[in-house]
């Protein structure tokens, strides 16, 4: 099918003003300006002048996890039994008939990286889908994606009520570098007895198994941090152990800007349109994504729904535009940078040729309260006209 008379915005190169997009098989299979469109005589949607956008993406964000509605019966996001839980998979708790998986398709996002909360300093195995579908397994675009590892207040604030470790920010870096430091001698032990015939594997460890990649530095580690010492911490662990690593929430970021953009380190930058509600989100501005930029550091928008619903991830881009952001990096944002942060930019995030046909189209500035889709597409399917 093809797309017609639309504005383009590829994300990735200049926009298109009168352009088409061609899709077959869910894929993006041609974008270019109308004056060089082929003819064409099967499906045509005719955009009238809208902008056509790539899918917006959350990057972080609980969506399936804690159910819309509900109380215990819906809440899959914490299992707060144990503070170290990496063997967990975010895909087995994820449903994907909540009502919130139509509302974000609906505003036009349709990717998001979803997984548990932050309650265990080593949380589970976060994933990306697909907004669209009823069977995880079939909306899965990475899994794993990352594991979730959490600092700051909400580790000590589970367990302090438990009476149990951690209650303190040490004890939760020392359940991280614990966890790690089993891992990596379990990773010795498996490389041992594969060079030689004489040693034994080590029994298996499921908590092991699932941080081997994550100490070879083939699975990154998404570092939930508010506080500035909380974020120096997930740097300080990550270099004893050369993780690949992002931050998540980075709330005092802007503080050390310039180290952070220094040292290469991306950051997930939100929930945006909330109240301080809690001490660590005492440095809370929406100014803090363009201070950030102006650093270079590499930065996405996100939600943390259910904190702020999905179908608001537009509205939190256009907050940041009113607070210095430039509006093309915003888009940029809540697209391609979300992408390649957590390593899905080879599927989504810009109308490239070969990409996922996640398309939304807009008549007005998505990034204003009042904007809606007029149209959302996922892997080449329509999922939403008005």
């Amino acid at each position: 099918m093809r797309i017609i008379n639309a504005e383009l915005v590829p994300v990735d190169s200049p926009r298109i003003p009168d352009g088409f997009v061609e899709i077959r098989d869910g894929r993006i299979a041609a974008i270019g300006a109308m004056v060089d469109c082929p003819t064409y005589t099967d499906e045509v949607y005719d955009a009238c002048g809208a902008c056509v956008y790539p899918g917006f993406i959350d990057a972080h964000c609980h969506l399936g996890m804690w159910e819309d509605g509900l109380d215990f019966e819906g809440d899959d996001g914490n299992e707060d039994t144990d503070p170290a839980t990496p063997q967990l998979r975010a895909v087995d708790a994820i449903n994907p008939l909540d009502r919130c998986f139509v509302e974000a398709r609906e505003a036009g996002v349709t990717t998001v990286v979803t997984g548990p909360g932050s309650a265990n300093p080593i949380g589970s195995q976060l994933c990306a889908i697909k907004t669209q579908g009823i069977c995880t397994d079939r909306m899965v675009l990475k899994a794993p994606l990352a594991m979730k590892m959490a600092l700051g207040e909400n580790p000590k604030n589970t367990y302090h009520g438990k009476a149990q470790t951690p209650v303190t920010r040490m004890a939760t870096a020392a359940i991280i570098r614990e966890q790690l430091r089993l891992a990596a001698e379990y990773d010795k032990q498996l490389r041992k007895a594969a060079e030689d015939d004489e040693e034994d594997e080590p029994e298996f460890d499921a908590k092991c198994e699932a941080l081997l990649p994550v100490v070879r530095g083939e699975l990154p580690v998404h570092f939930h941090a508010h506080r500035l010492d909380d974020i120096l911490t997930a740097r300080r662990i990550a270099k004893e152990f050369s993780l690949k690593y992002v931050i998540v929430h980075g709330t005092a970021a802007h503080l050390a800007a310039d180290m952070i953009a220094e040292e290469d380190i991306p950051v997930l930058c939100g929930p945006i349109l909330c109240d301080r509600s809690k001490p660590e989100l005492r440095e809370l501005t929406p100014a803090a994504p363009a201070r950030l930029h102006r650093a270079g550091v590499e930065l996405a928008l996100i939600t943390d729904h259910p904190v702020i619903p999905l179908q608001y991830l537009g509205v939190c881009a256009g907050l940041v535009v009113r607070e210095g952001l430039p509006a093309d990096e915003a888009i940029r944002a809540i697209t391609l940078s979300a992408a390649r942060i957590v390593g899905i930019d080879d599927r989504v995030g810009s109308l490239t040729v070969g990409k996922d046909a996640d398309l939304v189209l807009f008549k007005d500035d998505p990034m204003t309260i009042a904007a809606k889709p007029v149209a959302v597409m996922i892997d080449g399917q329509w999922v939403h006209r008005n």
